[in-house]
């Protein structure tokens, strides 16, 4: 589980949301993505809990190993988190 400690608290991921692994485009390969993922499309390696299934693994892509929760990303939801990771893919898509 990856945490990001603040000034006041220690936050964390939510089990069960996912969406770093649905929102953003992936350009990397992963593991049954050989040319990465485009933006909306769930990643495979993202099981039915929502879970990664590489978490821990090498091959996981190094951009997913070093996203971490932050607040202003993730929100109080995952539809929040959804929506900025959303916001942010359209707003640097070339």
């Amino acid at each position: 589980m990856t945490t990001l400690i603040t000034s006041d608290q220690q936050a964390s991921c939510r089990m069960g949301c996912g969406a770093c692994c649905i929102a953003p485009s992936i350009s990397s390969p992963i593991p049954g993505m050989p040319d990465g993922k485009p933006s909306g499309v769930r990643c495979v390696q993202l099981n039915e809990q929502n879970l990664c299934m590489l978490f821990g693994d090498p091959r996981r892509p190094a951009v997913c190993r070093q996203f971490d929760f932050d607040k202003e990303v993730c929100g109080e939801h995952r539809e929040e988190a959804l929506a900025t990771l959303y916001g942010w893919e359209t707003a640097t898509a070339g």
